[in-house]
């Protein structure tokens, strides 16, 4: 029997690009059937914190390709990104704000039933639908 690793060159017969090393940190439910998934992992010889979808349903059970990776000589910068996020900035996010109002230019030759000939107002202000 020939092993994985044997060949005439000494080079395995299929790369290994799969992670060696794992190591769950966290999960994050999403929704009914995704979790986020925080891991150490070493791909393609390669260590990094791993950030990505795994999701569980009757089609599929496994990761998706929504996610990124953060390769290990980075992850200084990525974490002193995310600890100079406060709990607090969220806030100014979920504020209700006022909706934006657009402008738009009437055509000057354009007149409406309810116009006049003496109407100098040439923009109309109305309210955008924000979804």
């Amino acid at each position: 029997m020939i092993s994985p690793n044997h060949t005439k060159l000494n080079k395995p017969l299929i790369p290994c690009f799969f992670s060696i090393m794992e190591k769950d940190i966290g999960r994050i439910k999403k929704n009914d059937v995704t979790e986020i998934v925080v891991r150490l992992d070493d791909f393609g010889g390669k260590v990094g914190l791993t950030i990505r979808e795994f999701t569980t349903s009757d089609r599929y059970t496994g990761f998706t390709k929504s996610g990124t990776r953060i390769p290990a000589e980075s992850f200084k910068e990525f974490k002193e990104m995310i600890n100079s996020i406060d709990e607090s900035d969220f806030g100014s996010f979920t504020e209700e704000k006022e909706e934006p109002k657009k402008e738009i230019k009437k055509d000057k030759k354009q007149k409406t039933l309810g116009e006049t000939e003496d109407s100098s107002d040439e923009t109309e202000e109305i309210e955008e639908e924000v979804f």
